[in-house]
């Protein structure tokens, strides 16, 4: 089987300057973990999920560091803090959305998708035409119905 076969054509998108509270509204609205970021030509340029929207609700992770001799040394990357707290306070999916994303063509085995989910532990792939433009998304769920 092909993508184009279990592919959902219909998919819920938003854009960049969405909010995410829109988001939220929709992934409960349409029943779905995750959706597509699409620029204004309909090309994929991101993924927003329940798991970005929860990072905003986590706790804070201080950098661990030490003082010697009045110096600060840290044990840690303090720009994760800083990408964290950007995250934590984002509004708009531009600000908290994964950028590195995915995809396949409508012509893509269930094999290779099943290899790129687990490899890349991503849980959805937004299917594109040879243009780059979105027509789908393959689910897990979609895998496991396409078994049966």
């Amino acid at each position: 089987m092909l993508a184009r076969e279990v592919m959902t054509r219909d998919v819920v998108t938003v854009t960049l300057a969405a909010s995410v509270t829109e988001v939220a509204r929709l992934l409960v609205e349409h029943k779905v973990s995750g959706l597509p970021v699409v620029d204004e030509e309909h090309r994929v340029v991101g993924m927003i999920t329940e798991g970005d929207l929860i990072y905003q609700d986590k706790k804070v992770h201080m950098p661990a560091f030490l003082e010697i001799l009045g110096g600060v040394i840290y044990l840690e990357n303090p720009q994760r803090i800083v990408n964290d707290l950007k995250k934590m306070t984002a509004t708009k999916v531009a600000e908290v959305m994964t950028s590195k994303v995915y995809t396949v063509k409508e012509d893509a085995s269930m094999e290779d998708i099943a290899t790129i989910m687990v490899e890349r532990q991503v849980n959805r792939l937004p299917v594109v035409d040879q243009n780059g433009k979105l027509v789908g998304i393959i689910s897990r769920q979609d895998l496991v119905k396409a078994m049966i």
